[in-house]
C-alpha cells in the first residue's frame, strides 16, 4: 500500500479547505452579484427610458390631433391647457415645453411662412426666418396649404446611474387641418 505524501509545512485544515468545494457555489454568486445587479439596473434604465419617450410622442400626437379638429379660433388659454395636459400626458416630473405653430407654403416663394406660433417653455415662438432653416423637416406641400406643427421637449433623468446622462426627448410632429382650411388665432398674436 502507498502512503501519501504530505506537502511539508502546510497544516492539515488548510489543505482540507484547498481541497473542499463546499462554498464554490456561494462564492462565484458574491463574485457575480454587482454584475447581474448591474445588468438588471441597466435593463430598467434602458426599457424606461424607451417607454417615456413614447410617452412622449403620443402626448405630441395628441395634442396635434386635437388642435387639427378644432373649427373655432385658438387663443392662449387652449395652449396653456395644452401645456398642462402635455405635463399630465408624460408625467416626468420634469418641466415640459410646448410650442404649437401654423405654418403655410407659398409656391411662389418656394417657403414656408408662419401663421401664427404660440411658445410654452421653448426659447420663443417660430418666425418666418427659423421656419426656412427647418424646411428639410417639414411634408412637401401644396399652394397655400397648412399644417399644424406641434414640438415637446422634456428631459428624461435615469433612475440608477448606468451610464446614461440625463436626456432631452424631443419631439417634432405636423398634422393638417381636419374640418376647416386653417386654424385661426383669437386674441393678441401669441408670444413666446
Amino acid at each position: 500500500m502507498m502512503r501519501r505524501r504530505h506537502r511539508p509545512g502546510l497544516p492539515v485544515s488548510l489543505r482540507r479547505f484547498l481541497r473542499g468545494e463546499d462554498a464554490a457555489v456561494s462564492v462565484e454568486f458574491i463574485l457575480a452579484m454587482p454584475m447581474l445587479f448591474w445588468a438588471f439596473a441597466a435593463c430598467f434604465v434602458f426599457f424606461d427610458g424607451y417607454r417615456q419617450s413614447t410617452i412622449n410622442l403620443r402626448a405630441a400626437y395628441t395634442i396635434s390631433d386635437m388642435i387639427s379638429r378644432e373649427t373655432a379660433g385658438i387663443d392662449s388659454t387652449y395652449i396653456d391647457s395644452m401645456q398642462r395636459l402635455l405635463a399630465l400626458m408624460a408625467r416626468s416630473g420634469s418641466d415640459t415645453a410646448l410650442r404649437v405653430t401654423i405654418l403655410r407654403w407659398e409656391d411662389d416663394a418656394g417657403r414656408h411662412y408662419v401663421d401664427w406660433s404660440a411658445s410654452r417653455g421653448f426659447p420663443g415662438a417660430i418666425t418666418n426666418t427659423t421656419a426656412a432653416t427647418m424646411a428639410g423637416r417639414l411634408p412637401l406641400m401644396s399652394d397655400g396649404e397648412r399644417i399644424i406643427l406641434v414640438e415637446t421637449s422634456n428631459t428624461y433623468t435615469p433612475v440608477f446611474k448606468v451610464g446614461i446622462s440625463p436626456r432631452e426627448l424631443q419631439n417634432f410632429v405636423f398634422t393638417r387641418p381636419r374640418f376647416a382650411p386653417q386654424i385661426a388665432w383669437v386674441g393678441p398674436r401669441p408670444g413666446g
